[in-house]
C-alpha cells in the first residue's frame, strides 16, 4: 500500500445494502404467516397490525437520524489521491460479514412471531428496509444536489464523509448500480 492510504466506502451502498438485506428477509419472514390458520390472535388481525408496524417502522428508519447525511455532507472534504475507492460488491459484502448474524437473529425473531401474530414481525422488518431504502434516496439527491459522491472510511468512528467526482466508483448516486451506455 501507498503511505498515507486508505479504503473508502460508498455511504449510500451502505445503506442501501442494508435496505435490501431487511427488506427480503422481512418478506420471507412474513410469508409463512399467510399460511398460519390458527394463533391466539388470527390471520386477519396479525396481517393488519403487520401493515400497521410495516408503515410505522418505514417512516421511524426514514426519519431517525435522517439530516445527519446532509450535515455531514456540508462538513465533507475532497479525498486524497491516494485513497482506494470499494467496489459496490466489496462494501456489500463486507457490511453482510460483520451483521451476519444480527440478520440472522431479526429473522428468527420475525419468523417465530408468526405463532403469535401472523406476518407482523416479517412486516416489521419489512418496514425497516423499505425505511431504509427511502432514505439511499435521499443521499441519492444529497449526491446529485453537490454533483459529489458520499465515502466514508469503513474503520473510522466516528465517520467523516468525503467527497469525490460523481463519475467514481462503480454506483450511481443513491447506492445503486451504474447504468452503462
Amino acid at each position: 500500500m501507498v503511505r498515507g492510504a486508505y479504503t473508502l466506502a460508498r455511504v449510500a451502498v451502505t445503506v442501501r445494502v442494508a435496505a435490501c438485506w431487511l427488506w427480503w428477509l422481512g418478506v420471507m419472514a412474513a410469508a409463512p404467516g399467510t399460511a398460519v390458520t390458527f394463533s391466539p390472535t388470527g390471520r386477519r388481525i396479525g396481517v393488519m397490525a403487520g401493515a400497521a408496524l410495516f408503515v410505522v417502522a418505514a417512516v421511524v428508519a426514514f426519519v431517525i437520524r435522517g439530516g445527519r447525511y446532509g450535515a455531514r455532507a456540508n462538513e465533507a472534504a475532497r479525498a486524497a489521491k491516494a485513497v482506494f475507492l470499494q467496489d459496490r460488491k466489496v462494501t456489500a459484502r463486507s457490511w453482510l460479514r460483520r451483521r451476519r448474524w444480527w440478520l440472522l437473529a431479526a429473522f428468527l425473531v420475525a419468523a417465530g412471531s408468526s405463532a403469535l401474530l401472523p406476518c407482523a414481525g416479517g412486516m416489521l422488518l419489512a418496514g425497516v428496509g423499505a425505511g431504509l431504502w427511502a432514505k439511499s434516496v435521499r443521499v441519492g439527491r444529497i449526491e446529485r444536489s453537490r454533483d459529489a459522491l458520499l465515502w466514508v472510511r469503513p474503520d473510522s468512528d466516528p465517520p467523516a464523509y468525503q467527497l469525490t467526482g460523481i463519475a467514481a466508483g462503480d454506483a450511481a448516486p443513491g447506492g445503486g448500480r451504474r447504468r452503462r451506455g
